[in-house]
């Protein structure tokens, strides 16, 4: 006689081999939890690894209607499998010359991070899967994106002082809906996912059909390319940094002009992201470039628009400075 079995959580191996990489011991994590159903299937999950040490954090964005739905069935699931909710209502609205999505996105991580530095948690899951790695990849190629794009989402990062994951890169939508009917737990559906309106959602619905039709079983495919865009960032940032270390912060343009052009440009974008904060487009770092090549005087000026400020010459070295 054959013993029937309960199929496991997928995310339940996931999310062990995420914390062999990236977190090996946390003593208490948070799940960032939209009533939807990767975060469903990823807090169960969670659970399961970490009883009475994982904690949901719900965001109501107030964006739409639903939002108040969105938070009655995060509430109840949590009360149905006894584990502790934390909701923060917060207004998403985007500033003039923002997308909604950048805003809501913002708002959202922002929001996340305070309710996990008051529950004191080690780190805060995040339930983006491999289709949502492969549409971000996708976006990143139709927008022309450096490696720093094309690298995607990281398994890893930290935002306002506090750690967050994503352990579930590996897996495929699919396979955390069809476990969660399976086994009959409840979630809810965004309506704003199938907007075609925004960017995002045209890519899942025109773009990934596409793609699987021609190339069946693309998602880890297009996952190991962003894993090898990340590898080779983390390299140009070393050389970067080794550079920078020559040439120094601010760079003196004497040392920098003794660099080829590509290692200029690389350890320019590091300098400016990592002292600055900004990141310079194409355009004007290619333009930067020429100015530096063409600085061969005492008296030459250098000065060009970078994000919020301007680059220029201050004695030997560059400069930035903020726009007032």
């Amino acid at each position: 006689m054959t013993r029937s079995t309960t199929p496991a959580n997928p995310c339940e191996q996931a999310l062990a081999r995420w914390c062999e990489r990236c977190a090996p011991h946390p003593d208490k994590v948070a799940v960032a939890y939209s009533a939807g159903a990767d975060s469903t299937a990823l807090l169960l999950a969670a659970q399961q690894r970490w009883p009475d040490q994982t904690v949901a954090l719900h965001v109501h964005h107030g964006l739409q209607a639903a939002a108040d739905d969105f938070e009655s069935h995060a509430r109840q699931f949590c009360e149905q499998h006894g584990i502790e909710l934390r909701v923060e209502h917060v207004q998403a609205a985007h500033e003039p010359g923002q997308s909604p999505e950048d805003a809501a996105r913002l708002a959202r991580y922002a929001a996340l991070a305070r309710m996990a530095q008051i529950e004191q948690v080690d780190c805060v899951l995040l339930g983006q899967h491999a289709d949502d790695q492969a549409e971000t990849l996708l976006l990143a190629l139709s927008r022309g994106a450096g490696l720093p794009g094309l690298a995607s989402m990281p398994e890893r990062f930290e935002r306002a002082g506090m750690c967050f994951g994503r352990p579930l890169l590996e897996l495929a939508a699919l396979a955390l809906r069809e476990w969660l009917q399976s086994q009959g737990h409840a979630f809810v559906d965004d309506p704003s996912n199938t907007d075609t309106r925004f960017t995002r959602n045209r890519i899942r619905a025109v773009l990934m059909p596409a793609w699987e039709a021609c190339f069946p079983g693309f998602r880890p495919l297009l996952a190991r390319s962003a894993r090898h865009a990340a590898q080779a960032q983390r390299l140009l940032d070393e050389l970067a940094a080794l550079d920078l270390a020559h040439i120094g912060r601010p760079p003196q343009i004497a040392r920098l002009q003794a660099l080829s052009r590509d290692r200029q440009a690389n350890a320019l974008r590091h300098w400016l992201r990592s002292s600055e904060g900004v990141a310079a487009a194409t355009a004007q770092l290619d333009e930067l470039l020429d100015q530096i090549e063409a600085c061969t005087t005492r008296g030459h000026r250098i000065h060009i628009k970078v994000g919020p400020g301007h680059v220029g010459r201050v004695g030997g070295c560059l400069g930035y400075t903020p726009t007032l």
